[in-house]
């Protein structure tokens, strides 16, 4: 980070949101104090979860992400990320059948308990227990009969896993996507562990709760979405509050960084053209501008920055018949080291001041080793908390080349990993953090990280109001 004496409020500023799941609880209390104190923000962008938080920025709506009833109230929020309804089934559907397996041999194991108490009664004298031995001696008759057990016990278990495997099979039919997919049959049933539908479908419901105004449509197609959002940042960019917003997500099927972007006409033109002749059509291939013909683009941009690699379905977006890519559906999703691009893209738009907001940190000091996680959400949120350290890393190495003045926000520490959406457990206070508390935290760090020591030490407060 550069020295407090070299902020300057006169130079165009850009806010990077970059983090998944959790994360965006942090950027929203960065957003808050950053709103709160009034610093001058002229463009806001984002990559995953702060894709979210970058989108409201723009638009003055970062009120929406934080308090009661907000985006990131913790009891709305428990359920993001949650694992798909079908997986759920087979495996509740699975765990089901082997308890029914079980049954025949837990009447045998309960003989274990039954003769020896038995055996032990009649040791002290006080008569036996014969009457229970008479009771389980029964109900294992009962139990193995002809027609008892040995009839209904497999039936209940087909039925059982019947139900799992037809769920499954409508599932893998609805979910099928607009381009082919290769691979068996078994793998369409299989797919991504963990859905976005949730994370998705809260974002798009603030989001338009924000943006329609006075209609009062109760349920936006993800284009109506789009083209409202545009419209209000176009007529309102430059106002105080409105601000130009970049979101990068990963085209998995052209293999590069999808950067959506709606900015000043200027700049924009600067942004689509900026390339040489040889590179032209490249940068066709890359830039999506929301203002222009990718104005319907906006819920895909979220939804691709939301699509957590490999745990998530990818998001397939359709481009227009008269962009560069002719209508054709592509795949994507999020990528970490997409961060480093984004901050390429702001150098261009002429940004001289960058403020980058991650809520993970590295490990700065031996000794300091916190226990690993077993459960399938905490091993793959490890691996993307590590992910995001290495990418804020380089970013910075880049950004300090490509952007004259670079200022960070993070914590410390942070126990939560991305899915932590409950809550977790902190090794280092010994108690459950819950997800309030990271939203206290980025507000917390933003005033002792940049806003007391660099804003205030330079003398003035101008801003958005």
């Amino acid at each position: 980070m550069t020295g407090p004496e070299h902020y300057s409020p006169q130079l165009r500023t850009a806010v990077v949101f970059s983090g998944t799941g959790t994360a965006g609880a942090y950027h929203a209390g960065v957003l808050r104090a950053i709103a709160e104190a009034g610093v001058k923000v002229d463009v806001v962008a984002g990559r995953g979860m702060g894709a979210l938080a970058a989108l409201f920025a723009a638009i003055d709506g970062g009120q929406k992400l934080w308090g009661e009833n907000a985006f990131w109230d913790s009891d709305g929020v428990k359920t993001l990320y949650d694992w798909r309804a079908s997986l759920k089934l087979a495996v509740w559907a699975l765990a089901a059948s082997l308890a029914l397996v079980a049954v025949p041999l837990a009447a045998v194991a309960l003989g274990a308990v039954v003769f020896p108490f038995d055996f032990a009664i009649r040791m002290v004298g006080l008569g036996g227990a014969s009457g229970l031995v008479g009771v389980y001696i029964r109900l294992v008759d009962r139990l193995f009969a002809p027609s008892a057990l040995p009839t209904w016990l497999p039936r209940l278990i087909v039925v059982v896993l019947g139900l799992a495997a037809l769920t499954i099979a409508i599932e893998t039919i609805v979910s099928s996507g607009r381009r082919r997919e290769r691979g068996g049959t078994w793998w369409r049933g299989l797919r991504a562990p963990l859905s976005s539908r949730e994370v998705l479908n809260r974002s798009r419901a603030s989001m338009w709760d924000l943006v329609q105004g006075g209609a009062q449509i109760k349920q936006a197609t993800p284009a109506e979405l789009s083209g409202r959002y545009v419209d209000l940042l176009n007529d309102s960019l430059g106002q105080p509050g409105f601000r130009e917003v970049v979101i990068v997500a990963h085209d998995l099927d052209a293999r590069r960084d999808l950067v959506f972007a709606l900015v000043g006409e200027q700049r924009r033109r600067d942004m689509i053209r900026r390339a040489s002749t040889a590179e032209a059509d490249a940068r066709r291939a890359e830039v999506v501008d929301l203002s222009g013909p990718g104005r319907l683009h906006v819920a895909d941009a979220v939804a691709g920055a939301l699509a957590v690699p490999v745990v998530n379905e990818p998001h397939p977006m359709t481009f227009a018949p008269d962009t560069y890519w002719r209508g054709e559906t592509h795949r994507l999703c999020d990528r970490p080291g997409a961060l480093s691009r984004l901050i390429d893209e702001l150098a261009e738009l002429g940004v001289e001041q960058l403020i980058v907001v991650s809520a993970t940190s590295a490990l700065e000091r031996p000794h300091a080793l916190a226990a690993g996680r077993l459960d399938g959400k905490g091993r793959v949120g490890e691996y993307l908390a590590a992910a995001e350290v290495s990418a804020v890393r380089d970013a910075l190495q880049f950004a300090a080349v490509r952007v004259p003045r670079v200022y960070t926000i993070h914590p410390e520490h942070n126990p939560l990993g991305p899915f932590d959406f409950e809550g977790e457990y902190d090794d280092r206070s010994d108690r459950v953090q819950p997800l309030a508390e990271l939203v206290n935290r980025g507000y917390e760090d933003a005033y002792r990280q940049f806003i007391e020591p660099v804003v205030g030490a330079s003398g003035e407060r101008v801003g958005l109001p």
